[in-house]
């Protein structure tokens, strides 16, 4: 799903046992379960692509038990603190972590009906095409009426708004030349061209960015 990260990028240490600590996790887990409790639907299933260490996925379920929690990851390793995080919560609306690569075309047509898809922190990782395919997906993969949050950091008008986002973008693409941050304005046109709709651009905190659309 990624290409070649820098060292700065995705960054997770074991902890305990298989269970992985992603700092940037831990940072802004609360201000995204906030944002994702006034957008998302009580109720239905719900996925989250590239779940990373399974820190974030505990918080959304606590928050959100109306909704039954799908993670995926390409990585066994995260994949197996994703599951450990789960079973040391004791919720019982996490599903076991399932291998998806998101950046791959068709996925869709096996998991689908989601009222809810949530994308953190991925899409300035991989290419302008990979991309537009996890958008275009996403869309396929949602319920009527589903919505779709996407969240990481982005150009505003092309520009990149601080230092340290200057840095880190001029590592990713140091790194791979194909990957870095995305446009604030290109997310809007692909999910629309991807046919999902209300879209709106939410502040948060540092630097970053929500986009919140649904499927009509």
């Amino acid at each position: 799903m990624t290409g070649r990260l820098p060292p700065s990028a995705s960054v997770a240490t074991p902890i305990t046992g298989v269970k992985m600590h992603a700092p940037a996790a831990m940072r802004n887990a609360a201000a995204l379960t906030g944002m994702l409790v006034q957008h998302a639907p009580e109720t239905g299933l719900a996925l989250e692509l590239a779940s990373g260490t399974g820190q974030h996925i505990v918080s959304f379920a606590r928050q959100m038990p109306g909704l039954i929690w799908h993670p995926t990851e390409i990585a066994r390793d995260r994949m197996a603190s994703i599951d450990a995080y789960a079973v040391e919560s004791g919720l019982e609306n996490i599903r076991a972590a399932q291998m998806l690569d998101a950046t791959k075309p068709g996925w869709s047509e096996t998991r689908n009906g989601f009222s809810l898809t949530v994308v953190i922190n991925l899409l300035h990782l991989i290419s302008t095409p990979a991309t537009c395919t996890v958008i275009a997906e996403t869309a396929q993969a949602l319920a009527p009426g589903g919505t779709f949050v996407i969240y990481g950091p982005f150009r505003r008008d092309g520009t990149l708004t601080s230092e340290g986002d200057s840095r880190f973008d001029a590592d990713l693409r140091r790194a791979d030349p194909a990957i870095g941050y995305k446009n604030d304005a290109d997310i809007d046109s692909w999910l629309k061209e991807a046919g999902l709709a209300d879209i709106t651009r939410l502040e948060m905190p540092a630097n970053n960015l929500a986009f919140v659309a649904r499927r009509a």
